[in-house]
């Protein structure tokens, strides 16, 4: 704009846009005080370039916050700040209101249709074009209802259900479909266990999952610190418009599920082939043990589809209790690691006293960030390592995310399984997939008595009582009031105020994109698309991860090759989802 003599301070986002800085940070260092600390340090250390040019453009335009690393996943700050279900104008000097509707640009935006906010994820051209006021057409979508019934029996988490949602769907077909929870059940279901089960809209392959406005929708309002006159509008302009929870509603399919089936489980194809097989094993350098197939090496409480749900959070801190109390510990080979989705989960669990157990088993807070679910997992021990790749070995990750497939969470790790984050604290305390939860035991007691999950399982009267006496509304409104500020690290990074960013050419972090180049003055318009061809035809089950990857960067290969030309040591390589602003390195990942 400024290189066609034109003002670039008229271009700005015509919508509100937020920017949560979420997808750096690693797990480094784990299962240790100073881990968080540690962590950070090297997430502004890697990302430097990165967030100076985030900082500057949240000076630079209009419409457009940013809500610094440091404070959470993207998604759980959506729910519990940025999103208002109902926004409100004054056109012509007359109150406007209207739904809350969003599009982001990571695929479980769809959690924040736990809240009956309309969203999904787009592409991120889609997500620009958006910003600049264009539309996002569409067909009108079919809109399948899945009818809830009844409640969660004891001992079962939203995880589990979720689980269970998740295979009903797939199974039902509802690619490019909504779907609308809707039934009797709904009143046994808190608001954050709708966000569990939205968030893996993506999962179950639909564009979203949505639950619409009811008491319960008002009271997570008003229990996360929103203001009071905001949700009094919210109520009487759902009842008004048609948005409120009704019966009758016709849908183009149905299907239904009575919660008090859901059972606490997950799939055991790994567990049943590796008992039919011989196990491999491997000594492991300077240790006392042996590391063989099906051990877990990573068991991570983390992601948005988990850390925003104080039931199974606070239920993963209860089990620690119990587990430390009969003197139970982690395995030595499992890498352990708490990443909550927001500074108020810490706050709860230190206020319950939980964090010190977890603490005593390994999970220490690591970082506020996606960490192992993206990717960041962060690298083994060497001894580890060197054993799965000497050894050959079928090693397994743990963990409270979203995604599972080979090479996401570890590229030496093939087998990943999802759970809540109770499991994942059982897991790791056992410390291998062939561990059967309802026969095995983890270990012996003080007195040398064998202890099973069920000893140490916590009610579900024990998870709602701690709820309500380490929660209050206060611990949200005080961690969101200045969330602009960010940490101190955040605070210390300069920044120039322009709206002409001035780029740095030995940047292998941000770098000018060459599609501005030779721009005509006036649009050309749309030409004719002649012999076009599909770049890729694929098989089910191929993801963009698989297509354009945000995990680890590896030596040997393309982008390894560009960055020892740039002298950039394997150290420093980072993740491509940190080097998401360097094109250069995009298109040697793809």
């Amino acid at each position: 704009v400024k290189a066609k003599n034109k003002d670039p301070k008229k271009i700005n986002p015509l919508s509100q846009v937020d920017l949560v800085i979420d997808h750096s940070v690693m797990v480094d260092n784990y299962a240790n005080k100073d881990s968080f600390d540690l962590n950070v340090e090297k997430e502004f250390s890697r990302n430097g370039e990165r967030y100076s040019f985030l900082k500057w453009g949240q000076q630079a335009f209009d419409n457009f916050k940013v809500v610094p690393p440091g404070t959470g996943i993207c998604h759980q700050v959506n729910l519990e700040y940025l999103s208002k279900v109902v926004w409100s104008s004054t056109v012509n000097g007359e109150l406007t209101v209207y739904p809350d509707t969003l599009v982001g640009t990571d695929s479980h935006t769809t959690m924040v249709n736990g809240l009956a906010v309309l969203g999904w994820g787009v592409g991120g051209i889609e997500a620009e074009a958006v910003m600049l006021g264009q539309p996002i057409s569409m067909l009108i979508p079919e809109v399948v209802g899945f009818e809830v019934k009844g409640k969660l029996p004891e001992g079962t988490t939203a995880t589990d259900l979720v689980l269970t949602v998740t295979q009903m769907l797939r199974k039902k077909g509802v690619v490019g479909k909504f779907v609308e929870f809707f039934g009797e059940g709904l009143k046994n279901l808190s608001l954050a266990d709708r966000a569990t089960i939205a968030n893996m809209a993506p999962e179950y392959g639909a564009t979203c999952g949505f639950f619409p406005i009811d008491e319960e929708t008002l009271k997570y309002l008003e229990f996360t610190g929103r203001d009071q006159d905001l949700i009094k509008l919210i109520e009487v302009y759902a009842k008004e418009q048609g948005l409120w929870t009704s019966s009758g509603m016709v849908f183009t399919d149905t299907l239904s599920l009575d919660v008090s089936t859901v059972a606490k489980d997950f799939d055991k194809n790994f567990k049943e082939t590796i008992k039919r097989t011989a196990l491999k094993e491997y000594a492991v350098e300077n240790a006392n043990y042996k590391l063989k197939d099906g051990n877990i090496v990573i068991a991570a409480i983390t992601s948005c589809t988990n850390t925003s749900n104080p039931s199974v959070l606070i239920a993963a801190g209860l089990l620690a209790k119990k587990a430390i109390e009969k003197g139970l510990s982690s395995k030595p080979w499992v890498k352990t690691s708490l990443a909550p989705g927001s500074k108020v989960v810490t706050d709860y669990l230190e206020k319950a006293g939980l964090d010190t157990y977890l603490n005593q088993l390994g999970f220490n807070l690591v970082g506020y960030g996606c960490t192992t679910c993206i990717g960041n997992s962060g690298p083994l021990n060497d001894n580890i390592n060197n054993a799965i790749t000497k050894g050959e070995l079928y090693v397994a990750s743990i963990l409270s995310g979203n995604r599972n497939f080979e090479g996401r969470v570890h590229p030496q790790v093939k087998a990943n399984y999802l759970a809540s984050p109770p499991l994942v604290v059982a897991y790791a305390i056992a410390g291998s997939m062939t561990f059967d939860l309802y026969k095995d035991s983890l270990g012996k007691d003080k007195s040398g008595k064998d202890v099973f999950l069920k000893d140490i399982w916590p009610s579900n009267k024990e998870i709602s009582d701690t709820i309500l006496t380490s929660i209050t509304a206060q611990m949200y409104r005080s961690r969101y009031d200045n969330v602009s500020e960010g940490p101190a690290s955040w605070q210390k990074i300069k920044t120039v105020a322009s709206s002409i960013y001035d780029w740095d050419q030995k940047s292998t972090y941000v770098k000018r994109p060459p599609f501005f180049e030779n721009l005509p003055d006036k649009p050309e318009g749309f030409k004719a698309i002649k012999n076009a061809r599909p770049l890729l035809i694929l098989a089910d089950s191929i993801t963009t991860d698989h297509i354009s990857p945000a995990g680890s960067i590896q030596k040997s290969g393309p982008t390894g090759d560009y960055f020892m030309q740039h002298q950039v040591l394997q150290k420093d390589f980072n993740s491509y989802g940190a080097r998401r602003g360097n094109h250069e390195v995009m298109m040697r990942g793809t």
